[in-house]
């Protein structure tokens, strides 16, 4: 196994365990996934600038709709992006995949800045979900892959936290873009161009997969047994079939995706409806002190970020000190006990920056629990394909929450009200855990 070419002594520090290669992979997945959510946040930051200039005038007074339908789109298209990347990079190959989806997404990004209306916008951003949705499939999959057993949560941890990397440097290259005036959104979506060059260094000093080419030559193998007629093996019947298929046909593999399906869409539910709110709640008490509220939903933003950084690694390492199971229940607990303290507690800008530093440790960091656990439950054939489903598949109903977000902050009497009606999701994460296997420190399944 290639994450086992390195002594992993207990006796040794982790971090000197790692080989030049492995501390390589983990640079390229973070600085994937950095790049990913540079994206997705540009968007977040911008939207309400791009549709004021795209949309007629007339329009204006919906502008939240049309803003809510942007991030909702570009959701889908990461969902639509995740369970294709994740399918492919099971076929074609772990290092191919997270190049084409880094230059997919360069491209994409880069043409929306040219975008002329509503619907070339949405177009163009449904194709940027595509790309990027593409990526984190494939470096969690090489992350796990690459990576000895006992560190493997670690290395999760510090991959993931590229997402929150990408968030922050979003808000603070906006900072600084948002003055060039009515045409800076478009600065800000040609800077998406740059990632393309990651690829370059990509293809020259990350090797592929070892567990991928191991069970690449047992598919190819299989597979012309299938054609010559032979009789298969189950284990041949397995790397013959499908791979979204292989995952629902197995009652194990099955039970375990559906629980992690309801866990992932906790997760994925509670971080688009309230991560995408803490800005501009922020901002309008802000407001309402007489500060300057765009500047205070930048403020907010980077120190959500920054709390999703820090929890985001956190998990990661005490993931692999306490175990996957003890420390992703007490992050879905601890983020719903936040998320009011958040929105209820004060009306102090300064505290809210404080309050919401530590809500997104636990709302957003708990995303790390996937990178982490969930390679250790799928064999090596099927990795990235479940990876994908569980990842994405739940943006299929979360693509929803931007576009009703006005009607439910309307709705249910202002931001906070809305958020704790969402983040009873998180009951499903605290239910459907238990009833998985603990896997620190076990030996991926083959």
């Amino acid at each position: 196994m290639q994450s086992a070419t390195i002594s992993t002594s207990v006796d040794t520090p982790w971090y000197r365990a790692l080989s030049k290669k492995q501390w390589q992979i983990l640079i390229a997945s973070n600085l994937g996934w950095m790049f990913d959510g540079f994206e997705n946040y540009a968007l977040i930051l911008t939207a309400g600038t791009v549709m004021l200039q795209l949309l007629p005038p007339e329009q204006h007074a919906s502008l939240s709709l049309y803003v809510g339908a942007a991030i909702g789109i570009n959701l889908l298209g990461w969902g639509v992006g995740g369970m294709l990347g994740g399918i492919l990079a099971d076929y074609i190959g772990r290092k191919r995949m997270m190049v084409i989806a880094i230059l997919a997404y360069s491209v994409m990004t880069g043409l929306s800045a040219f975008a002329w209306n509503f619907w070339s916008f949405v177009v163009l951003r449904f194709l940027v979900g595509v790309a990027v949705g593409s990526e984190w499939a494939t470096g969690s999959s090489m992350m796990a892959e690459l990576w000895p057993d006992r560190a493997r949560g670690k290395g999760a941890g510090l991959m993931q936290c590229g997402l929150g990397l990408g968030f922050f440097l979003a808000a603070l290259a906006w900072l600084f873009i948002a003055p060039i005036g009515e045409h800076a959104w478009r600065a800000m979506y040609l800077l998406g161009v740059l990632p393309a060059l990651l690829t370059l260094w990509i293809r020259r000093a990350i090797p592929e997969s070892a567990l991928w080419e191991a069970v690449k030559a047992k598919r190819d193998a299989a597979r012309e047994r299938q054609r010559s007629g032979s009789a298969l093996s189950a284990s041949d019947e397995q790397l013959t079939r499908f791979t979204l298929t292989d995952l629902f046909t197995d009652t194990t593999v099955r039970r375990r995706t559906i629980l992690v399906f309801l866990m992932s869409l906790a997760t994925t539910v509670g971080f688009w409806s309230v991560s995408t709110w803490v800005p501009p709640f922020i901002a309008s008490v802000a407001g309402r002190a007489g500060l300057p509220a765009a500047k205070w939903a930048s403020y907010a933003g980077m120190a959500y970020t920054l709390g999703s950084i820090t929890g985001y690694v956190l998990l990661g390492f005490l993931a692999d000190a306490l175990g996957r199971k003890p420390v992703t229940i007490a992050f879905f607990v601890l983020a719903f006990v936040t998320t009011p303290v958040l929105f209820f507690t004060t009306t102090h800008p300064y505290w809210l920056l404080v309050l919401a530093f530590v809500s997104a440790i636990f709302s957003n960091g708990q995303y790390t629990w996937m990178p982490v656990w969930l390679p250790e439950l799928y064999p090596t054939r099927m990795r990235a394909t479940a990876l994908a489903f569980a990842f994405n598949a739940p943006r299929f109903l979360a693509f929803l929450g931007p576009l009703l977000a006005g009607a439910m902050i309307v709705s249910f009497g202002g931001y906070g009200q809305a958020a704790m009606v969402l983040v009873s999701v998180y009951a499903l994460g605290i239910l459907a855990a238990p009833f998985l296997p603990e896997t620190r420190g076990k030996p991926l399944p083959e």
